[in-house]
């Protein structure tokens, strides 16, 4: 059996943007270089998520504000879904629309119930630029959607609305992280 390295092992950790930086909020670029940069990049990503104890992490999320994605994210039946994807579209999204708890490593500690589809369906290519096809139902849905958002500029907060939005908006202003921070205008 061939020597596989585990993602993230040689890794650097990276700081994690939070909920009002512009990097958060701005549309990613497209990755046109796909050398020995993007590959750091995808290694320090599943490093830094692993750290923070998430299940996927955009790039965005560590300041660099291109389309890439990193996951490591059981589905409802417990399957492992561990990979990357480079330049994603969310070319899928439909289902039930199931509305299940959803957090951020960009928002450390706020939660809400967040309507997401049961099924996501995303392509891109890999970091040596071979197209890539990531099919997820359950919370692997969620996360793959999430994921898309970010590369967007959104956040799991813009799906949120009425009393579950007033609460985790409130949660956001307490956080001692968001002190001092200048939020979005919608988040405020």
């Amino acid at each position: 059996m061939p020597k596989r390295s585990i993602p993230g092992s040689s890794g650097l950790l990276r700081a994690m943007s939070l909920l009002g930086e512009p990097v958060l909020h701005t549309p990613c670029e497209p990755v046109t270089d796909f050398g020995a940069s993007l590959a750091s990049l995808v290694e320090d990503m599943f490093a830094t998520m692993y750290a923070a104890q998430g299940v996927g992490l955009a790039a965005n999320q560590v300041g660099v504000p291109l389309r890439v994605f990193v996951f490591d994210c059981p589905d409802d039946e417990d399957v492992r879904h561990l990979g990357h994807v480079v330049n994603p579209r969310l070319v899928t999204a439909d289902g039930v629309t199931v509305r299940g708890p959803e957090g951020c490593l960009s928002l450390p500690g706020v939660e809400a119930g967040t309507p997401r589809f049961d099924h996501a369906v995303v392509e891109g290519v890999t970091m040596d630029g071979d197209p890539v096809r990531v099919e997820g139902t359950g919370f692997f849905a969620r996360c793959l959607q999430h994921e898309c958002d970010h590369l967007e500029g959104g956040i799991y907060l813009d799906h949120v609305t009425g009393l579950r939005r007033s609460r985790a908006l409130r949660a956001v202003r307490r956080a001692p992280w968001a002190r001092g921070r200048a939020l979005p205008g919608s988040l405020g």
